[in-house]
Formats: C-alpha cells, sequence, structure tokens
C-alpha cells in the first residue's frame, strides 16, 4: 500500500474557497479507478504552521500512484485547479 498526501496552503483561505477547494479535490472519488482511498480535511488549528487543506490517498502500488499522477481527471482537472489557488504545498509518499 503506497499512501500519498499533501498539504496546501491556499491564497484565498475564506471558507468559502476551502469548501469549494475540499470539494473539488473530492470530486475525483469514482474518477480515478488506481484511487484506494481518498480523504481530505481542513486545518481546525489555523496555526502560523498550519496549512488550509490535507489530501490522503491510498494506492495499492507505487505504479498505480504513478498512474494517478497522469489520469486525465487528475492531471487535466484537478492539477490546474489547485494550481490556480494553491500559495504553497508540502507532500510526502511512503509504502505500508
Amino acid at each position: 500500500m503506497i499512501t500519498h498526501i499533501v498539504f496546501f496552503r491556499l491564497k484565498d483561505q475564506s471558507a468559502a474557497n476551502l469548501a469549494a477547494t475540499k470539494e473539488k479535490l473530492l470530486s475525483m472519488n469514482g474518477k480515478v479507478p488506481q484511487l484506494r482511498h481518498l480523504e481530505v480535511g481542513i486545518d481546525v488549528i489555523r496555526s502560523e504552521r498550519s496549512y488550509d487543506l490535507a489530501l490522503v490517498t491510498r494506492f495499492d502500488s507505487l505504479e498505480d500512484l504513478q498512474a494517478y499522477q497522469v489520469h486525465p481527471y487528475h492531471e487535466g482537472e484537478i492539477l490546474p485547479y489547485m494550481k490556480s489557488v494553491t500559495a504553497a504545498s508540502a507532500a510526502v509518499d511512503y509504502a505500508g
């Protein structure tokens, strides 16, 4: 199992934009067959070091993660949207 976690800091941190971005990420559910788990959370602490959103996804293999990265919905819908609303991001991918 491969877990892919991405943290996003948004340009516009309004409640409406956080909710819209969460829904956009969740829209991958059912559209990307390699996804075994999809979870999106909005930060509740709001500290100086916090990111605004966390995306947690899981895949059966590294190959499935790589296929997700280039899947037409992820590459054509999600990435352009996230690039337009994100000020910073950080990712971790691990097996386990």
